[in-house]
């Protein structure tokens, strides 16, 4: 349900178009049409679906589920490598797809279903980056370093980099690791550092941002989807192995490497405090230069092109929180990192998921939250 959620949020809040939808919440051109009109027949706006609970709304978009609709789909990935083979057609492939699926897609529905498919894909295509629209997100190969004083050890950390698309604004910082907390706080602080709020953001699909990682259907990490619906925007990952799809922000890393880490080279830093502010430092230095593509500093194309069109920020900052899906055990309890959490009794054997902050641990059951506790 919280996809379906999303898929509204997108449409009726963010007035994001059918084929931005699909690329981010990873469901089918399909799937988004069916969604906003059955919501478009029942009069459905943002606000009524902000105050329905997860049952009365799959009740009212979907009230008869019929046999047709569990008709299995073609896989249009599979079909276009065997199309690449000598002798094979559309035809063929819909023979073969009646025969594994008896009383599947017809003929016509069958090659719409992979023509739809086609459309969407391009081999190579130059970008065209938007005033205010994406912000670029990844992380350094290269990685610095902390010597801790006393026991003359050396720790490295990871340097995070995120990349404004039109003006190649820069935004550095080091954290102790890529997990999600860390990942989710960084994007949160470079939000901050701008001042507002990008219609997108683009990560590599590394485990923080992607529970499961896919060139067409990546699942959203929980917490990281929650990010972006605190702060409006989208959550738009990048294809694995498509360089071209984030290019701005693989020369942004290249840059933060040579132009930061590469300037500290010979510095030791006792603490991460102490190394992100030679970092702000330095990052600012850059923002500064000139660049000779543009005869503009990336700070002077930040408030030509970028600031005007960014959202405002939210008025609370983002809380980051952990998600754990969990059972009710038999003494009605639920655990997380080794501490026990009461929840009703009624709902034994049910599919709970707890929502973890620093401070608080909620348990919720289909979106409903149904105990709240102060964490251990």
């Amino acid at each position: 349900m919280h996809v379906l959620r999303e898929i509204l949020r997108q449409k009726l809040v963010l007035g994001r178009s059918h084929r931005e939808v699909v690329a981010s919440a990873g469901v089918s051109l399909g799937k988004v049409s069916a969604v906003m009109a059955r919501a478009h027949s029942l009069g459905l706006c943002a606000a009524a679906v902000e105050e329905m609970t997860d049952a009365e709304l799959d009740a009212g978009l979907y009230p008869k589920a019929t046999a047709a609709s569990l008709r299995p789909e073609p896989d249009c990935a599979a079909l276009h490598l065997e199309l690449r083979r000598k002798g094979v057609t559309l035809a063929l492939l819909h023979v073969e797809f009646v025969e594994l699926y008896p009383g599947g897609l017809g003929y016509s529905a069958f090659c719409d279903r992979y023509r739809e498919w086609a459309k969407r894909q391009s081999p190579v295509m130059r970008q065209v980056h938007l005033a205010g629209d994406k912000l670029f997100v990844d992380y350094a190969g290269m990685r610095p370093r902390l010597f801790d004083p006393q026991t003359g050890e050396v720790v490295e950390v990871e340097l995070f980099v995120a990349v404004l698309g039109a003006s190649n604004y820069t935004y550095a910082e080091a954290t102790l690791t890529q997990q999600v907390i860390d990942f989710v706080s960084s994007v949160s602080r470079t939000f901050a550092f701008i001042g507002g709020v990008t219609r997108a953001v683009v990560p590599d699909q590394l485990k923080s941002a992607v529970t499961k990682a896919c060139r067409y259907d990546p699942a959203i990490q929980r917490t990281t989807a929650e990010l972006g619906r605190h702060y409006a925007t989208t959550i738009l990952p990048a294809r694995p192995r498509s360089p071209r799809d984030k290019a701005k922000v693989e020369v942004g890393v290249q840059i933060a490497e040579r132009w930061l880490l590469a300037r500290i080279r010979n510095e030791r830093f006792e603490s991460l405090g102490a190394l992100n502010a030679r970092l702000s430092e330095l990052t600012a230095d850059l923002n500064g230069r000139t660049m000779r593509t543009y005869k503009a500093s990336r700070r002077e194309l930040f408030e030509r092109l970028d600031r005007p069109a960014l959202a405002p920020l939210p008025d609370q900052p983002f809380e980051a929180a952990m998600w754990k899906k969990v059972g009710l055990n038999i003494d009605y309890h639920v655990e997380f990192d080794r501490h026990l959490y009461s929840a009703p009794h009624v709902l034994l054997h049910e599919e709970l998921w707890v929502r973890v902050t620093s401070n608080t641990v909620e348990i919720l059951h289909g979106g409903t939250r149904v105990a709240s506790h102060m964490r251990s």
